[in-house]
């Protein structure tokens, strides 16, 4: 990689951590790109290079976060649940500042959508209607309600209603999971 690789990735480092810093503290409504320049300490020029705007910021974080959470799910396909969950409960705790801010923030609507699409896109692989205990029932019901479930216990793990340690959170949801897979 060379010198100019390494800044370019360097600088787009501090916006993203700056924008997430920011997002933490203000609602999104009020950033500014000024205000992420600043707290970047780079020129709002600078900020123009890398991203449209503060949309565009925004869904280029939360789709570099969705693509490596499916580069985990596939990685993890022959895994248990427990195991797959404690592969992202790492994952979460790694970016810890993006997750709970996105998460906790009221203007992070958008990732939580899309990472509620994201789940029941993974739960539609694992879903037999065919067989077992969800014989008979809609897969679109069953992959919707999980989904919803996993993603609420994921939020209340960051908003630390649910005050526990990753790994009991992963094993819990993952035998959950198990259960009803």
């Amino acid at each position: 990689m060379s010198t100019i690789d390494r800044r370019i990735l360097k600088t787009q480092e501090a916006i993203k951590k700056a924008f997430i810093e920011l997002m933490s503290e203000t609602n999104f409504d009020h950033i500014t790109i000024q205000d992420i320049a600043d707290q970047a300490n780079v020129g709002r020029r600078t900020v123009y290079h890398h991203y449209l705007d503060k949309f565009d910021l925004l869904d280029k974080l939360i789709e570099e976060h969705i693509s490596k959470l499916g580069r985990l799910c596939k990685s993890a396909a022959e895994l248990s649940f427990i195991d797959a969950n404690l592969i992202w409960f790492e994952y979460f705790e790694q970016n810890y500042s993006f997750f709970s801010t996105m998460l906790a923030s009221k203007g992070a609507t958008a990732f939580r959508s899309r990472f509620l699409t994201f789940v029941i896109d993974e739960l539609k692989r694992e879903v037999d209607i065919n067989k077992g205990i969800n014989q008979g029932l809609s897969d679109d019901i069953i992959v919707n309600f999980f989904g919803a479930a996993i993603v609420g216990i994921v939020e209340s793990y960051f908003t630390d209603e649910v005050q526990q340690s990753p790994q009991f959170v992963a094993e819990q949801l993952g035998i959950l999971l198990e259960r009803n897979f």
